[in-house]
Formats: C-alpha cells, sequence, structure tokens
C-alpha cells in the first residue's frame, strides 16, 4: 500500500547514491529556477515548498517557517540530503553567508545576477531537469551521467580520449 503521508509522498520521490556521501536527489517538479518543488496540501490549502527545506523540517522535526536559509554544501540545487550527522549536504545559514558561499565558489558574476558554474538561469534550469529526468529515468545505474550533470558537464559530449 503507497504511503500518502506528506512525508511518504515525499520520500518517493527521493533517489539517493549508492556512495555514503553522495548526494539524495529529488525527482519531483523543477520550479523555473532549477530548484525542485514539493507541494502540501492542509485546510484546503495547496503550499509549494522547496523539497531540501521539507527534507530539513522531517529530518530535524522542525515547523517549515521555523529555520531560515540552507546552504547546499554540495552545491546540487536537487540535493535533499540532510542528515543530523557530519554527512549532511545541507546546513542553516544566513542570507549574508548563503551569498558569501555562492560568490567564494564563483557561482555568480557580481554577487547580484544570477549565475551557476557560469550557466545562465535558462541552462541552469535545463541542467537540473536532465538531472531529474535522469534519475527518475535511470535511478543511480549510469553513475558516469549522473556525476557529469552534477558537476555541470554535458555527459553526451564527446571525449577527447
Amino acid at each position: 500500500m503507497r504511503d500518502l503521508t506528506p512525508a511518504g509522498r515525499f520520500w518517493n520521490k527521493v533517489v539517493k547514491g549508492p556512495r555514503p556521501d553522495d548526494c539524495w536527489l529529488w525527482t519531483g517538479a523543477v520550479s523555473d529556477d532549477g530548484y525542485g518543488r514539493f507541494t502540501l496540501n492542509a485546510d484546503g490549502r495547496t503550499q509549494a515548498v522547496r523539497p531540501h527545506r521539507f527534507a530539513f523540517h522531517l529530518v530535524h522535526e522542525v515547523p517549515l517557517n521555523a529555520f531560515g536559509d540552507l546552504m547546499h554544501r554540495c552545491d546540487v540545487p536537487l540535493c535533499v540530503r540532510v542528515t543530523t550527522g557530519l554527512d549532511t549536504h545541507l546546513e542553516p545559514g544566513t542570507n549574508r553567508e548563503n551569498m558569501a558561499d555562492r560568490r567564494s565558489k564563483r557561482r555568480d558574476a557580481n554577487g547580484s545576477m544570477f549565475r551557476w558554474r557560469g550557466l545562465s538561469r535558462d541552462l541552469f534550469v535545463d541542467r537540473s531537469r536532465l538531472l531529474r529526468d535522469e534519475v527518475r529515468v535511470y535511478g543511480w545505474s549510469r553513475e558516469e551521467r549522473i556525476r557529469a550533470l552534477i558537476a555541470g558537464a554535458d555527459p553526451d559530449a564527446p571525449t577527447l580520449f
């Protein structure tokens, strides 16, 4: 029988990588900014939340509005790997810390314009959806393709050697 609780619906859309430090990738909806989207329905209302925020809420048992920004250590927008240990990929941070992290990793040209690994917003969204679709269809069985997509490379590009 399918688990129709919000937590059950959520975890049904997560595929965990085979290695202990791999990302747990969201395979549900992807917004037009390249991050995931998860829908909650309660009290006759529909609320869209970021999957990585919902994962943090579930794992740490805190209300969704009880914490601020979350920073992806792995820099993978579809990653929802939240644990209570050192192997977590998401940790709380302030907006200022998040922007400083973004600049230090050279994911934006000047601190205000949207860039991720040199990609425009449209290409960024396309990469997220390609990664989501790959994992949705094949799981982690084509690991080299997934790692290339996570790294921001085109897995179909010819190699020199």
